[in-house]
Order: C-alpha cells, then structure tokens, then sequence
C-alpha cells in the first residue's frame, strides 16, 4: 500500500489504493487510467494507449491527455485542502509534444501554487520510455465543500 509519506503536502493516511477505489464509475475507469505512487509532493497515475484512448489515426489521443492531467492535477489538489473544502478545475492546458501508438503513459502532478483560494498543478505525461509527450497547466479553485441533499 502506498500511503502519504509523514512530511508531506498531502492529508495523512491518503492511498493509492483509496484513490483507485474512488475512480470506480467514473471516467477514469472505461480509460484504464490507475494511480501508481504518492510521493511528498506528487501523485503519479497510468493509463494505456489503445482503442480506448486513440484517436482515427492511431495516436494517443489529446484528449484522452487531457482528462488524465486534470484528473491527476485535481486529485492531487483535493488532498491538499481540508474535509470542508474542495477544489474544482476552471482553467487547463496541454502543449502535446509526442504522438504514442501504443504502450502506457504515465502522468505525475506536482504543485506549482498550493494556496488557499486557488492551486496551480504542473502536470508531465510520458511515454514508456520517460520521453515527454504532454506538458499540462492546471489551475484549482479552492471553494467550500457543497452540502449534499
């Protein structure tokens, strides 16, 4: 199980493990996308390149980049603020550097701004052979947690 390191940016007892089971139903899980490790200041995820993920032209497609930043960069924001609170995307963007066929690329989100009104994630996504193919801004609002009916 990997958990939060004691020294870090992140709320205590936070997992990979609970982070995958959260993923459940929701976008990342048709995409294949997993969490792999949380470090001190990071949180890293996978996803694959295949008939999920490409466009028509067999490449990774941008979109399929762009969901796995936002959703790194935002799990990564939300365990960075209080139970009362939560953060939400209101600007990204993704400069794609490398066209992937096939294989697995791997996101890992560090904070760029850890404020607490708005955050700002860098997020690098690269190939299986660590060459970059997606650099991503992500920028969190930081607002109160909404009353559930």
């Amino acid at each position: 199980m990997t958990t939060a390191p004691a020294a870090s940016l992140f709320r205590p007892g936070s997992t990979v493990e609970t982070l995958n089971a959260l993923s459940t139903g929701t976008a990342m899980e048709p995409l294949g996308i997993e969490f792999t490790d949380l470090g001190p200041d990071f949180l890293r995820a996978s996803m694959p390149v295949d008939a999920r993920t490409r466009q028509p032209y067999g490449l990774l497609h941008g979109g399929a980049s762009v969901l796995l930043a936002e959703t790194l960069g935002s799990t990564a924001g939300n365990l960075c603020v209080p139970p009362d609170r939560v953060c939400v995307g209101i600007e990204i963007n993704a400069n794609h550097l490398r066209g992937v066929r096939e294989g697995v690329v791997t996101g890992t989100a560090r904070p760029l701004h850890v404020g607490g009104r708005t955050q700002v994630w860098e997020i690098r996504i690269e190939d299986d052979r660590a060459r970059l193919v997606c650099i991503s801004r992500l920028t969190l609002a930081v607002v109160e947690r909404p009353v559930m009916a």
